[in-house]
């Protein structure tokens, strides 16, 4: 009789802890990347009454009989499976999309959290803005390259730094020049002729407009291409022209394609600036992407690496954790990279609080990368990963605790009756 009592309230008293760990869910159902937990139950070890034994002695063999003593918590298990994203729109609002950790730090010790609410603090650091942990990864050198080999550091947002102008050495120019087109006269008026324009920088970056004309030649399928500049910054000054000059263009009569120079690449070297520039400016103009076709001529720049003096405005991170400074001058470069961590056995990992995740004897260490390599998740930015507590699950499972402290409560008020019958029996 006593057995049963004491069973009823194991049965009690655990069903309350499931209570707990449920209504903690339901708690954080808006939590953000918040992970649920799930309880699990085990017998306690029966009282054995009478063992088993083998069959012998014409007899067969027969069961042990046990008494149950009740039921423990069996475990607490963390359910790691992915939340849903939600879209914010927020720069600084990063998401995982798969396996993998943030890694925060407090100065001294690396937290792991799946909370991407970050935010820019006044120096510039990428950081919780709950907490103040600052967001770890590696820096990039001020040629964009990062190490990834090397120590983890605090990720930085450094808002009106400035880069230093950039002087043009390359030019990539496409397009299509007219086959039609008739054998260049100077005029008036002037035929046989193709304009364009394409701005390069010298070396403190001041931007030259250079003026190209591809003239017809009089040789097949052959343009000469000359080229000229202000070289005084005085308007009424004739423009000098770029030297040497002319260059020649030659195509295949039967691809269209650029035949000569072999590599499609011209030199222009500006002699004399306006500016007080290191001269001369020399560069390279490749129009290996040039054909020439029937049809309207079509000429533009598809690239070039010169830019001016620029401050970083803004910033975007891609899948990979790249994060990419874009500046006031229209250049791109990269300015650090976003680390994640991985562990052996994410579900055996400790919570801390604040969505806050540290490693536990039997969740391995953490495996530090970049995100998409080695099983670590891709970062989706402009979005927060929602909990992933299933409410209708856990009203389930509010339903189950509720009935079976119930049932539970009412064994002990049966046992009691059945007790009470007992001593009434002397009366």
């Amino acid at each position: 009789m006593m057995r049963a009592l004491f069973s009823a309230i194991s049965g009690m008293k655990n069903h309350m802890a499931f209570m707990d760990v449920v209504g903690n869910n339901i708690a954080n159902v808006n939590t953000i990347a918040f992970k649920s937990s799930r309880v699990t139950f085990q017998d306690i070890l029966g009282q054995t009454i009478r063992g088993a034994s083998s069959p012998q002695g014409g007899r067969g063999g027969m069961n042990p009989a046990q008494i149950g003593l009740g039921m423990q918590l069996g475990g607490i298990d963390n359910i790691m499976t992915q939340g849903s994203l939600q879209s914010t729109g927020k720069l600084t609002d990063f998401a995982i999309q798969g396996d993998g950790f943030f890694v925060v730090s407090d100065g001294s010790r690396n937290y792991y959290t799946r909370d991407g609410a970050f935010d820019i603090d006044v120096a510039g650091n990428l950081v919780n803005p709950v907490t103040g942990l600052k967001v770890m990864g590696w820096r990039a050198d001020a040629s964009g390259v990062i190490d990834v080999d090397g120590p983890l550091v605090p990720l930085s947002i450094p808002f009106g730094t400035r880069i230093s102008a950039r002087v043009t050495s390359e030019v990539v120019m496409a397009g299509n020049l007219d086959a039609g087109t008739p054998t260049y006269n100077a005029g008036p008026p002037a035929t046989g002729l193709v304009q364009s324009t394409l701005t390069v920088y010298d070396s403190l970056g001041n931007a030259i407009t250079l003026n190209l004309e591809f003239r017809k030649n009089s040789a097949a399928n052959t343009w000469d291409v000359f080229a000229f500049y202000d070289h005084d910054g005085n308007p009424l000054t004739a423009e000098q022209q770029v030297t040497p000059t002319p260059g020649q263009i030659v195509f295949n009569n039967t691809t269209g394609a650029v035949q000569a120079p072999a590599n499609g690449i011209l030199n222009f070297s500006l002699p004399t600036l306006p500016s007080g520039a290191a001269t001369p400016l020399a560069f390279d103009i490749d129009f290996s992407a040039l054909t020439q076709f029937a049809g309207a001529s079509q000429l533009n720049v598809s690239s070039q690496d010169g830019a001016p003096a620029g401050a970083l405005v803004s910033f975007a991170v891609g899948s990979t954790g790249e994060i990419t400074g874009i500046y006031s001058n229209g250049a791109n470069q990269i300015i650090g990279q976003l680390a994640l961590a991985a562990f052996t056995n994410p579900g055996g990992l400790q919570r801390l609080g604040q969505n806050l995740w540290a490693p536990s004897a039997n969740s391995g260490e953490p495996i530090i990368g970049q995100p998409n390599t080695n099983g670590r998740g891709s970062v989706s930015t402009g979005t927060l990963e929602s909990s992933n507590v299933d409410l209708a699950q856990q009203f389930t499972s509010v339903i189950l605790a509720q009935r079976g402290f119930q049932s539970s409560s009412r064994v002990i008020t049966a046992g009691d009756q059945m007790l009470q019958d007992l001593v009434n029996i002397i009366r």
